[in-house]
């Protein structure tokens, strides 16, 4: 069984929780108990804490998540109808390998059954264990990370700066897209920002995210997997005072981020990494869990597409490419019709890939999206 590995939460919680209002989250949320276990046939979301940190070369303490769990719980849910597990804690393996063969697992099962894991970490390098549990699920996987770094290169020993690298080289290979979201440039050579723009990643620097974080809800509205790297965020924000970062999204706009990778219909797996296990991270943390889970309330349903009649179709002619579009009538969202070429078979297929109303704009003043480029180039590798 996948979730033999799980540790259950603790007998301080349990009091804790029986504390707390009726109407409160922690009241809301079903917990694996030293005697019970959530029927999951019955949740749509599932909480699991990660014990492990040896992937940012740092001793395995024993830490406690009960901190955080406090936080989560005292919060009051919204309207929501969606049922939440509590499946406990990940204690770290014997070596690293053996924690992501356990990610992996419970994340396969997990997804298998239409239930998205949040796993909040731990060390990012995590990311990967989480991405290899699409391995028998016959699917390409679409990663979005939230980080000021890439995590190419391995630093200093340090895993969480390279699992990129891993994902990309290591069969079987899964990845279709990479996106960074916030990515800051003096935290990134050049060569790694070179990296990117020659795989044809998505990547969009923290000022431009700023600007106008509507840019990036096309890209957590196609992806499969998000990763969350908490020093994206700045230290004002995040209350990590000692790796100090003087730059990055502000509370609020993580938040936001949160809601666009809890609305998108695609999202199946969600984790949140690098903290310092402090009492401040763990109030962001559970806030930007909140806004995930009340993003996930309001999905809309609409990916993939099954009647096309509810969508108003628009054919744009651009450098004699002739590029379609879709807006659906409930949500107002658009996507554009994108041709994947196979290698092997020498078929095409043709999928739809999110963007914005602006884009369709650009096109109609003869100028292609990014995102498609991008994509199209993307099926000739």
């Amino acid at each position: 069984m996948a979730f033999e590995f799980l540790q259950p939460v603790s007998e301080n919680i349990v009091n804790y929780v029986e504390s707390l209002s009726n109407q409160s989250l922690g009241k809301k949320v079903v917990m694996h108990t030293s005697t019970d276990f959530p029927n999951l046939d019955l949740c749509s979301l599932a909480l699991i804490c990660v014990n492990e940190n040896r992937g940012a070369a740092l001793t395995n303490e024993d830490f406690s998540f009960d901190s955080f769990r406090k936080q989560f719980y005292t919060l009051y849910p919204g309207n929501w109808q969606k049922s939440i597990a509590d499946l406990g804690d990940v204690v770290a393996g014997e070596s690293l390998t053996d924690t992501y063969f356990v990610i992996k697992t419970i994340c396969e099962a997990l997804i298998k059954k239409k239930i998205i894991p949040i796993i909040i970490g731990g060390s990012q390098d995590l990311t990967f264990a989480m991405y290899r549990a699409y391995d028998h699920l016959e699917q390409m996987v679409n990663l979005v990370a939230i980080d000021n770094q890439f995590d190419f290169a391995k630093e200093n020993g340090k895993e969480s700066n390279g699992y990129l690298s891993k994902i990309i080289v290591e069969e079987p290979t899964n990845l279709f897209n990479y996106s960074n979201i916030g990515y800051q440039t003096y935290y990134n050579s050049q060569e790694e920002i070179d990296l990117a723009e020659k795989l044809y990643f998505d990547a969009f620097r923290l000022g431009e995210i700023i600007k106008n974080p509507a840019v990036v809800e096309p890209v957590f509205r196609d992806a499969d997997l998000i990763s969350l790297d908490l020093q994206a965020v700045k230290s004002a924000d995040s209350g990590n005072n000692v790796s100090f970062f003087p730059n990055g999204f502000d509370g609020r706009e993580i938040c936001l981020l949160a809601r666009y990778a809890g609305i998108s219909d695609k999202v199946s797996a969600f984790g949140i990494f690098n903290h310092l296990y402090s009492s401040n991270e763990f109030h962001l943390i559970a806030q930007i869990i909140w806004y995930f889970i009340e993003g996930h309330h309001y999905r809309s349903l609409e990916y993939p597409f099954e009647d096309k009649s509810n969508y108003l179709k628009y054919i744009v002619l651009v450098e004699e490419e002739e590029l379609v579009f879709y807006k659906s009538n409930r949500s107002e969202r658009w996507w554009i019709e994108i041709s994947i070429k196979n290698k092997y078979n020498k078929t095409t297929n043709h999928t739809l890939l999110p963007c914005t109303h602006e884009d369709y704009l650009a096109a109609c003043q003869d100028e292609i999206p990014e995102r498609w480029w991008k994509a199209h180039r993307k099926s000739y590798l």
